[in-house]
């Protein structure tokens, strides 16, 4: 390994850190976006049955809050549903916007990294290209071993520019794909919320409601 490393020249040190890098990335964010983490099954129907029970009062809005990212979105709208549909639409888009950038968290990085690493392979090639005919120019095409090293050189740092940014860039789109999926999952959440809220569509509330009480009396008979 160090050998190659060596063989790639100093273009190779960009490159193996950015494949940290993007391992590093990857890492964290297969294990932040948890979807049942960020939008856990029935917390809309149990924040609905305190609300039926006027049992939501200020504390039990902030541990909401504090409890996952949807919580932190109907908490923002809870808290203002009192002023309006229109003012509690505003302040869950708000707060909506600020997850949605904590879930794209890094992903610019990884795109950046999957933009920039085969740049920095060709680079590598131009340069090695660039000794061998320097070397050509001075010593003729006697010398095999140094031409060599230059033709290596320059194959390895593209082979490894190549293998950093197709990984990056499979997971990038990846993770855009799952974030979307996710965004879509809370914006479903919410629209419930403001319109059980204001009196329409209950029925979805209701469903879930009933689907957690059923769950409930499915685990007792278990138990």
């Amino acid at each position: 390994m160090l050998e190659l490393i060596t063989a790639g020249g100093w273009l190779m040190v960009p490159l193996l850190l950015s494949s940290v890098v993007v391992l590093a990335i990857c890492s964290e964010r297969l294990f932040t976006l948890n979807e049942r983490k960020i939008s856990p099954p029935h917390l809309l129907a149990s924040v609905w049955k305190q609300l039926k029970a006027s049992e939501l009062d200020t504390a039990k809005l902030r541990t909401l809050k504090q409890s996952s990212p949807l919580g932190r979105i109907l908490a923002a709208g809870l808290g203002n549903a009192s002023q309006g549909r229109d003012v509690m639409k505003e302040s869950i888009q708000e707060a909506a916007s600020h997850v949605v950038h904590d879930l794209e968290r890094y992903l610019n990085t990884l795109g950046t990294i999957a933009a920039v690493a085969p740049l920095l392979g060709l680079l590598g090639t131009v340069m090695g290209m660039i000794k061998v005919f320097a070397e050509i120019m001075a010593q003729g095409t006697g010398n095999a071993s140094v031409l060599a090293g230059g033709i290596s050189e320059a194959l390895i740092t593209t082979a490894v520019g190549l293998s950093v940014a197709i990984p990056a860039l499979v997971m990038h789109r990846y993770f855009v794909g799952r974030i979307d999926a996710i965004v879509v999952g809370l914006e479903q959440e919410t629209i419930k919320l403001v319109d059980a809220m204001h009196g329409e569509n209950l029925d979805d509330v209701r469903h879930a409601q009933s689907a957690d009480s059923s769950s409930a009396s499915m685990s007792g008979l278990v138990s």
